[in-house]
């Protein structure tokens, strides 16, 4: 069993094959959190629960003994807004009164096997019964007669688990929601460095590091979505910690609005870690008998540093995150007409692009932005998503059926969450647009966003799409949104619940996709925010393919995949080669490779020598496909640490496969360059295929691998591809 209950010590004990997490019931009900680490086989752990308790400043609960217990320095499963718990509050409630004071006791527990989904929200799942377990810790406050159940579910065989929160209200009057943080982990020490992924758009998921600090730091978004500008992921890795050593905790929140994560250290050197719903401009009015759940928070530890962090959120993710036809199913080599003709084209233009991509050996094309309502810029005809037929001369189904009776599949882009200022759409339904009355809204990418919290909205966008997509054989879907919100308020909901918008906003986008992946089952969905501006695993629950970012050039790129790796696989990540852009074909390819290929390019503008390199390409990455989407990765040398090149490396369960990939971003003076590989069987000898020569995996993770005849040129790269003898 992964969850077992100690009676006697009052301790929960939640397992997996590495990993242990402790809590205990104190005197009164108060949820202790005693240990989150390595595995343990320990029950008592009575001397990790006491803390220091200090004079006046620090208040104790009537009934207990002076200065012996406080939660403002215990370590608490939940913190309570109000109470004597002075930190920072997971959980605050404005109750009928008025004051926002809750102080949540344990009243009783589950324990079962599998996993609960969360109603409206994106959830890991378990794909049996048997691969994971869950507590749920039920707390109630007595006086405001709120319920709050923490939910708790550990998979065992990944090292991982997920934390999330159910407030109900058991009184008879209302009650307010003004924060419901997912997670709640109090740390014991403060020695620890905080790594954040910031960023923009076209450079996402920047690596940041620094340590702890007493106060608090963290990170957020207030943009209605995730958002390039801080990922909804972070780590704490212990002083000195780095990709092969030292304790890392991920955190990662299945969400894909406004969230914080922030860390406060307080005067005794210990770390409290929250996550979940932003809670700056977020209320939630709850009635008597209804429910709030929260998003999901996902954690993982790691003892090997971040290399096996990262690894453990990669299978997690690919095994119980991504769902649907496409989880384990090859995804088609695809062709995007975007960098190659953006929205001047025709069918007849689109048509050569897509022979030439049957010629080559692609598999699919991609219809971008452009195929609707009178859409030449980007200045019109969002929400008008009705086919132009002036560019496409018989509909799309004409296309279509040109682009299929080639062989290939054929995908389409969507941006069903704008309506354009200059549209039919917006004429006739103006307060569809999120808008604040009185006044003017604020434009972006001469757009405006559709208020997706109106079911008579969602009613529509699935109405268009399905004529688009239920008449026509369509294989594949781009989800774009290219705009932060701003002015941020319904038309239908009432004063007193326009707190509850972002949320709102954000199921109704989920709803949605729900409606058009479950009525079409086989469409491959990918989704995309100017790039990699929703770049998280809530958006990953519908699509299990990201559009990594819209920066393609090879030399800038490598640098977000290496971010986007701490936490998401490679199988998520979209990434294509481009015509324009620094480096050589090859290259491109090389850093393309980590990842769903694909293409974004015009072939009437690239040269002969470069169309039959592509033809070279795409046998290779149908080669190493399974390779690259389900093997172990392995961050070799990071653009962090070294500013002239990187590498990085995928070994195959088995350890019988590898394929090394080395760039040199900027040539460097030095030419000694050994390379010491990760990941293989010491005890296997391995045969390095341009060469034919045999080496021990011994020496290639301890000696190394030479690279003294690599040409040392700016934008050089190459792969080495190893097979077990």
């Amino acid at each position: 069993m992964s969850v077992k209950y100690y009676d006697e010590q009052k301790i929960f004990k939640l397992d997996s094959k590495d990993t242990s997490y402790v809590i205990k019931i104190f005197e009164g009900g108060y949820p202790l959190h005693l240990y989150y680490g390595s595995f343990i086989p320990d029950v008592n752990l009575t001397s990790f629960e006491k803390r220091h308790v200090y004079a006046s400043f620090s208040a104790w609960p009537e009934g207990y003994e002076p200065y012996t217990f406080t939660p403002d320095t215990y370590p608490m499963e939940i913190g309570c807004n109000g109470g004597p718990d002075m930190r920072i509050a997971s959980v605050q409630i404005r109750n009928a009164d008025g004051n926002a004071v809750v102080d949540f006791r344990y009243d009783s527990h589950k324990i079962y096997k599998g996993k609960p989904a969360l109603p409206g929200l994106p959830s890991l799942h378990a794909n049996c019964d048997d691969e994971c377990e869950t507590l749920e810790l039920c707390l109630k406050d007595s006086v405001t007669g709120a319920i709050c159940t923490l939910i708790y579910t550990v998979f065992e065989k990944h090292s991982a688990m997920t934390r999330s929160m159910v407030i109900e209200n058991a009184s008879s009057k209302s009650f307010e929601i003004e924060r419901a943080m997912s997670l709640c982990l109090d740390m014991n020490s403060m020695d620890y460095d905080l790594i954040t992924l910031y960023g923009r758009h076209m450079q996402e998921r920047d690596l940041e590091r620094r340590p702890l600090a007493h106060g608090t730091q963290g990170i957020g978004s207030r943009r209605g979505s995730s958002s390039a500008a801080q990922n909804p992921f972070m780590a704490l890795i212990s002083r000195g910690g780095g990709e092969d050593n030292g304790e890392a905790y991920g955190f990662n929140l299945v969400y894909s609005s406004n969230y914080k994560g922030e860390i406060e250290v307080d005067y005794n050197e210990s770390a409290r870690v929250i996550m979940g719903i932003n809670y700056d401009d977020f209320g939630w009015t709850l009635a008597p008998g209804e429910r709030f759940y929260t998003p999901e928070a996902v954690l993982v530890y790691s003892d090997e540093g971040l290399g096996k962090m990262s690894r453990t959120f990669h299978r997690l993710y690919n095994d119980n995150l991504i769902r649907g036809e496409w989880k384990n199913k090859k995804r088609p080599l695809l062709v995007n007409n975007w960098e190659g003709t953006g929205m001047d084209f025709d069918g007849d233009k689109l048509f050569v692009i897509a022979k030439w991509a049957k010629e080559t050996g692609i598999e699919m094309f991609v219809m971008d932005d452009g195929w609707f309502g009178k859409r030449d810029d980007d200045t019109s005809s969002l929400g008008d998503w009705q086919v132009n037929e002036e560019k496409l001369k018989g509909g799309i189904g004409s296309l279509v059926s040109r682009v299929k009776a080639l062989g290939l599949k054929f995908g389409i882009w969507y941006e069903p969450e704008m309506i354009s200022p200059d549209s039919n759409l917006y004429r006739a339904h103006p307060d569809w647009a999120i808008h604040v009355p009185g006044r003017k809204g604020s434009i972006g990418r001469h757009q405006y966003i559709i208020d997706m919290t109106r079911k008579d909205v969602r009613d529509y966008l699935f109405g268009e799409m399905s004529k688009v997509l239920g008449n026509n054989d369509i294989d594949y879907l781009k989800w774009d949104f290219n705009r932060n919100m701003t002015e941020a308020g319904s038309a239908l909901l009432p004063a007193e619940k326009q707190k509850e918008f972002y949320h709102r906003y954000i199921l109704g986008t989920y709803e949605l996709m729900d409606r058009i992946t479950s009525t079409y089952p086989h469409l491959l969905m990918e989704n995309c925010s100017g790039g990699g501006g929703r770049y998280d695993p809530g958006m990953m629950y519908y699509s299990p393919q990201i559009w990594c970012s819209d920066n393609t050039d090879a030399l800038s790129r490598v640098d977000i995949q290496f971010g986007s790796s701490l936490c998401y696989p490679a199988s998520v990540q979209g990434a294509h080669v481009s015509a324009s852009r620094r480096a050589s074909y090859e290259t491109k390819r090389n850093v393309a490779m980590w990842g769903s290929f694909g293409y974004e390019l015009d072939p009437e503008k690239i040269s002969e020598e470069a169309r039959n390199e592509i033809k070279a390409q795409i046998a290779d990455y149908h080669r190493h496909y399974d390779l690259i989407h389900y093997g172990d990765l392995y961050r070799i040398i990071s653009p962090w640490d070294d500013p002239y090149r990187c590498a990085w490396e995928f070994v195959d369960e088995n350890k019988s496969k590898a394929l090394l990939t080395v760039l040199i971003k900027f040539r460097k003076e030095s030419r000694n360059f050994f390379i010491r590989l990760k990941g293989l069987n010491a005890d296997k000898n391995y045969r390095l295929e341009e060469t034919g020569e045999i080496y021990s995996g011994a020496l290639l993770m301890n000696a190394g691998l030479s690279l003294f005849d690599m040409p040392n040129a700016d934008g050089y790269s190459k792969t080495f591809y190893f097979e077990e003898v």
